[in-house]
């Protein structure tokens, strides 16, 4: 089983100073990450916060790339609708070029209500923005020379794309997906898998399922190293119920304020996602929590039901959360 990073940075609204702390703490944590086995970063991209979320994920991942060596340094996801896509071809494939080769490019359409509002996007049109620029990109990856594209939202005209991306025909594509319908295209796609970090083991098990009968239907062969699987980390020193559900309610405030962050200001829309409601399940069932022998156990369940990547969403542990988890949790996968 291999273990990387989901998120990125946050801070509490303090000006340019604090961006700046807050940045160079993650990329410390990134790169001590590498350095205790963790093998990928894979970024958010969200905007309109208010509270430092990551919103220029290649770049900061470009800073990344010249910090570490091994870590594979991915996206989680990048938002198509908000993109021009060649100048997003170009932007990934320079990481690509500058990591050696380790650009997971992550993809979805977006959903929440503040950013389709902010950039002035209509929702309804989200879908048809993203698989427009899916199909750019693919094309000015995989294009030698020169091509024109006319388009319902884009249009280029005898463009020549540059750079190449570094791996052939194209960095991995990862697809954010939970519904029956999204997971089997992206398999019938031959594109990697996303999943959220809020369904529980058997929702998960489930898609991975549909994703695994799709890739058979394609006729291909299923890779398990194909999905990546997210979970919150909440490891504790002890199992101690007090500390455990200061934890838990921890994590719920949190989410709930991701959740009011995300909605357009001033709107009493529910709330984004049914992960939000169900927000003290997602942690108690889904999460990766407890002291090491529970949180080994937890991880356990999915090895067994074939999951091979975690990717771990920590909102506060920090760096040395990340090292008890390498000493008391990551012997038990070596």
């Amino acid at each position: 089983m291999r273990f990387g990073l989901f998120g990125g940075a946050h801070r509490a609204p303090t000006g340019a100073s604090g961006d700046s702390q807050t940045y160079r703490r993650f990329i410390d944590y990134v790169a001590e990450a590498e350095q205790l086995g963790f093998t990928s970063v894979f970024l958010v991209e969200h905007h309109f916060t208010g509270s430092g979320q990551i919103s220029a994920s290649l770049t900061l991942l470009s800073y990344l790339a010249a910090m570490t060596s091994t870590l594979r340094l991915g996206t989680a996801v990048t938002v198509l609708p908000w993109h021009n896509p060649v100048l997003l071809a170009e932007q990934a494939a320079t990481v690509d070029l500058l990591s050696g080769g380790r650009l997971e490019f992550g993809v979805g359409r977006g959903y929440r209500p503040n950013e389709f509002h902010g950039f002035n996007v209509d929702p309804a049109e989200a879908a048809d923005r993203y698989a427009e620029c899916l199909d750019i990109l693919l094309r000015s990856w995989t294009t030698d020379g020169r091509f024109s594209h006319e388009g319902k939202f884009w249009t280029f005209r005898d463009v020549v794309v540059e750079p190449k991306p570094a791996q052939s025909p194209h960095p991995p594509i990862w697809v954010a997906a939970g519904s029956e319908g999204s997971i089997r295209a992206a398999a019938a796609s031959g594109y990697r898998l996303l999943l959220d970090q809020f369904a529980t083991p058997d929702q998960t098990f489930e898609r991975i399922d549909w994703y695994r009968g799709a890739t058979t239907a394609a006729g291909r062969v299923f890779d398990p190293r194909a999905v990546a699987v997210t979970r919150g980390l909440l490891l504790l020193e002890s199992n101690d119920p007090a500390v455990r559900e200061a934890e838990v309610n921890r994590r719920i405030t949190a989410l709930g304020k991701i959740n009011q962050s995300s909605q357009v200001p001033g709107s009493s829309a529910p709330p984004t996602g049914s992960f939000f409601n169900d927000s003290r399940l997602s942690t108690e069932e889904a999460a990766i929590l407890g002291p090491p022998d529970e949180c080994v156990e937890r991880l356990k369940v999915l090895e067994a039901a074939g999951v091979q990547t975690v990717l771990f969403n920590d909102l506060w542990g920090g760096a040395d959360r990340l090292r008890r988890f390498a000493r008391d949790v990551m012997p038990a996968f070596a």
